[in-house]
């Protein structure tokens, strides 16, 4: 037989044998809004490992025993993190905060925002792909899904086949399952303002209030249904910072991104064959970077907004590519910039203190410093002064005119403290009441305070003067204007 007569050789795709080889994802119509009123159809991500696949593990570990296991920590006599909002109290370890410091929560709010903005603009939607609690709880949802369903595959030809008892089973026990953790998900979300070991006490007992049932409730329903059943919509549709990436974006970002010059053109090929011979790039069209992408875009298009940056599509293609014997990274983190200039991992890195990065990176080091400080100098206790408005000056015997006021002392420590209370600002103005007050531990109390000056001491009308608290058993000052009426 000549060699013109040899017939063909087989081409086959290196595809795993329970992959799907076709694409998931919807194809495009000329309409570029058609999806919004084509039926949606359900992405079934298949499972990845590898080195990003492991680290976004270790981000599920490590956020849910945060989560899950700080509620049980106690310190001293009480629960270390409880935000107690009947008795106005918010215990952080061995911090006592009380309302009048939401300063602080504003601070932690900024630092949030400053570091998701510092860190998107260094190396993309990293929260996004690794601890945002809906990729977090996605993936404790698909682990799930797994061993209840099976494979991808399995998946989906049980979804495809009409309705059988194995159906019914398999889709029971993982919907009860993923109510189980929603469950003890909204039960722990409600044990950060509830002391969670009375709380565990009356969920057993089935004696919850009504505060705390309903918010069990709601918190665990809205995990069973946005990781169970919205998935990657909330990342497509709902999620603002999804919207708003692009502008942190720039093209020294790291992202995950395909390398065309290397890829294309893309084609299947067998194992041994020279793609340079039949003039292919290194991608052998496998799909297997969409069917595991848990958005369910092709990377292959480009950066898109939809992209959460997890990495999957870069474990699934560098295992394809060792596979066949080539090179990893056709699929990698880089920037735009990187691939354009074909730059070495050392320009990348070179690239990153820009400025943007200089500025946010200056602005969120100087609030943290600030909020370091400020805890650190912070006066373990608060005064509120308030005048008596049903007595506002009268004169009393000995030629004096007397002022009451009320005092809210509130006790920021976790020991009995005693305040010693002076008063400035009129001549012979002196304190008629008890000057020195006990508050217990994380306490608050209001105490009546008269003060008494000579009737000649000022002229009628009011007059600044100053209380001033001083802690007799820890160091700290708070010093309270007010002022004193004479009367005409």
């Amino acid at each position: 037989m000549t060699p013109q007569n040899t017939p063909p050789r087989k081409v086959i795709p290196i595809v795993p044998q329970d992959a799907d080889p076709a694409p998931t994802q919807v194809p495009a119509t000329e309409d570029p809004q058609g999806f919004l009123y084509a039926a949606q159809q359900k992405i079934y991500p298949r499972s990845v490992s590898g080195l990003f696949a492991n680290w976004r593990w270790g981000m599920v570990f490590l956020t849910q025993l945060v989560f899950y296991g700080m509620p049980w920590l106690e310190w001293g006599q009480r629960q270390a993190v409880l935000f107690d909002l009947g008795a106005r109290r918010f215990f952080v370890f061995g911090l006592v905060l009380y309302p009048q410091d939401f300063v602080y929560l504003a601070g932690i709010l900024i630092i949030a925002a400053l570091s998701l903005f510092l860190f998107t603009t260094v190396a993309g939607r990293l929260w996004c792909g690794y601890a945002c609690p809906q990729t977090v709880y996605t993936e404790i949802f698909l682990w799930i899904e797994r061993q209840m369903e099976g494979s991808r595959s399995a998946q989906m030809r049980r979804d495809a086949q009409p309705l059988s008892s194995d159906w019914v089973l398999r889709k029971t026990a993982k919907h009860l399952a993923w109510l189980a953790v929603a469950l003890w998900t909204g039960f722990t979300f409600v044990g950060y303002f509830s002391p969670i070991r009375e709380l565990g006490l009356a969920f057993v007992q089935l004696n919850m209030g009504s505060w705390e049932s309903f918010w069990t409730l709601f918190y665990g329903f809205a995990t069973y249904g946005n990781a169970g059943f919205l998935r990657e919509q909330i990342c497509k549709h709902m999620c603002p910072y999804a919207q708003f990436q692009s502008v942190m974006f720039d093209k020294d970002t790291l992202i995950v991104t395909y390398d065309t010059a290397r890829g294309e053109p893309r084609g299947a090929r067998a194992r041994q064959a020279d793609p340079t011979a039949l003039s292919l790039g290194s991608c052998v069209d496998c799909s297997l970077c969409v069917q595991v992408c848990p958005t369910g875009i092709d990377i292959r298009h480009g950066l898109q907004h939809d992209c959460i940056g997890c990495g999957a599509c870069v474990d699934v293609c560098d295992t394809v590519m060792d596979k066949m014997g080539y090179a990893r990274g056709l699929i990698r983190y880089s920037t735009e910039n990187a691939m354009a200039q074909h730059w070495t991992q050392s320009q990348i890195l070179r690239h990153v203190l820009r400025p943007r990065v200089l500025i946010y990176a200056a602005v969120l080091g100087s609030i943290v410093l600030a909020m370091v400080v400020s805890l650190a100098l912070r006066t373990p206790f608060k005064v509120n002064v308030i005048r008596d408005r049903g007595v506002m000056a009268r004169e009393v015997p000995g030629g004096k005119v007397e002022n009451v006021y009320r005092l809210q002392v509130m006790n920021a420590t976790e020991a009995t403290q005693r305040y010693k209370i002076s008063v400035s600002g009129l001549p012979g103005l002196v304190i008629a009441t008890e000057a020195v007050v006990a508050v217990a531990p994380t306490e608050e109390s209001t105490l009546p305070v008269r003060l008494q000056a000579p009737a000649d001491a000022a002229p009628p009308g009011s007059h600044a003067m100053h209380f001033e608290i001083e802690s007799l058993d820890t160091p700290g000052h708070v010093s309270e204007k007010s002022v004193f009426l004479m009367p005409r």
